[in-house]
């Protein structure tokens, strides 16, 4: 990490130059996020845990912008992900992971070239638990890919400027194969619309054999879906939600379907989630979360109808502006034809129906 640091460093040094006379700027930033989780049961045993980014993924990276007059900028994201408790790498052990893109931007938009999130991610997120305070508040495992567990290679995205509080975007990925326009291929398309305190999204998602395209022909880890993605001919996922702040007090609502098709004896599986969540910003150094999110799955081969239901609690105490202290915790119940609960990162699923998960971690952010 110190090496990646110098390197990174030394790069933004030799581009101090450049800076002043092509009107550039490149920046350094990051995450560390770790702390000591608590699980209750995990394959029949409870478990004391080092663990890494559960409220925000740890990560470094470099962003940077030209101005090439006229209104137009090149910009550019290198963003790396590791494990502070190991040192190693994350995302399947790629240097630049999490995102790697370099595109223009307009007046009119920005498009941008290369692993890049979907639309479902970028326009939910603002809405989503999970990606307010933490990867634990994920549903099902993030079997909709709201917490942004999935990035997409080979992709060119656009991002339109924002028209009366309107935000257009659409992505789509040319999936790698030789000869072959859409085999492997990803699309999506999302629209937002923010005034004030309101905010509302709506998002897709295609994508062409996910046991390749998105999971690098490796089976999730979380058991709620993983034994549906390697035989899985697409990924559809739908989504829609609103946020609305009052006061200090933040609310949200969010739905999603989630389609594998094909996915398990020939048949379609499905998942159904819904979430309610409400933040809290006590005083400016001090905000609850909670979070309620069920979902309903259905396996059309087997008549299987696996059912969850998650209570997520986050409280977040300042230190300063760049590092913080959090304390989560989560209960998650399986029904339905569902006999055993599993928690998104959290390393074993559970031997029972339950499963509850209490962390305490320090994020520094630089």
């Amino acid at each position: 990490m110190k090496k990646c640091l110098h390197i990174a460093l030394c790069t933004v040094s030799l581009a101090a130059p450049l800076v002043s006379h092509a009107q550039s700027a490149v920046t350094l930033y990051g995450i560390v996020d770790e702390g000591i989780t608590y699980t209750n049961n995990q394959s029949g045993h409870a478990a004391y845990q080092l663990q890494s980014g559960v409220a925000s993924a740890s990560r470094w990276g470099l962003r940077g912008a030209e101005d090439l007059g006229g209104g137009t900028k090149t910009v550019f994201v290198l963003e790396n992900g590791f494990d502070p408790s190991s040192g190693s790498l994350a995302n399947n052990g790629r240097i630049f992971g999490r995102q790697v893109y370099v595109g223009l931007s307009t007046n009119y938009g920005t498009v941008t070239m290369g692993r890049q999130y979907d639309e479902v991610v970028d326009m939910l997120a603002p809405i989503d638990a999970s990606c307010q305070w933490g990867i634990y508040f994920a549903h099902a495992g993030d079997v909709d890919n709201t917490s942004g567990s999935v990035r997409i290679n080979n992709s060119v995205k656009y991002v339109s400027s924002s028209l009366s509080g309107i935000t257009l975007g659409a992505l789509y990925s040319f999936g790698g194969q030789p000869g072959q326009f859409s085999t492997d291929s990803t699309s999506s398309v999302g629209i937002s619309y923010k005034r004030g305190p309101l905010y509302v999204a709506a998002a897709y998602l295609f994508m062409k054999n996910p046991f390749a395209a998105g999971f690098d022909s490796l089976a999730p880890k979380n058991i709620i879906y993983s034994a549906y993605v390697p035989s899985a001919q697409s990924w559809r996922v739908a989504g829609t939600g609103a946020s609305y702040a009052l006061g200090p007090v933040t609310a949200g609502l969010e739905y999603t379907s989630t389609s594998f098709a094909k996915g398990f004896g020939g048949r379609n599986v499905s998942f159904d989630n819904y979430e309610a969540n409400a933040g809290w910003l006590v005083r400016p150094d001090v905000q609850l979360g909670a979070a309620y999110v069920y979902t309903h799955g259905k396996v059309d081969a087997s008549g299987a109808s696996p059912i969850y239901r998650a209570i997520d609690l986050n409280a977040d105490y300042l230190l300063s502006k760049r590092t913080d202290i959090y304390l989560s915790g989560i209960y998650l119940k399986a029904g339905g034809s569902a006999t055993q609960a599993a928690i998104e990162y959290v390393p074993a699923a559970s031997s029972t129906p339950t499963q509850i998960a209490v962390r305490i971690g320090l994020r520094h952010k630089f």
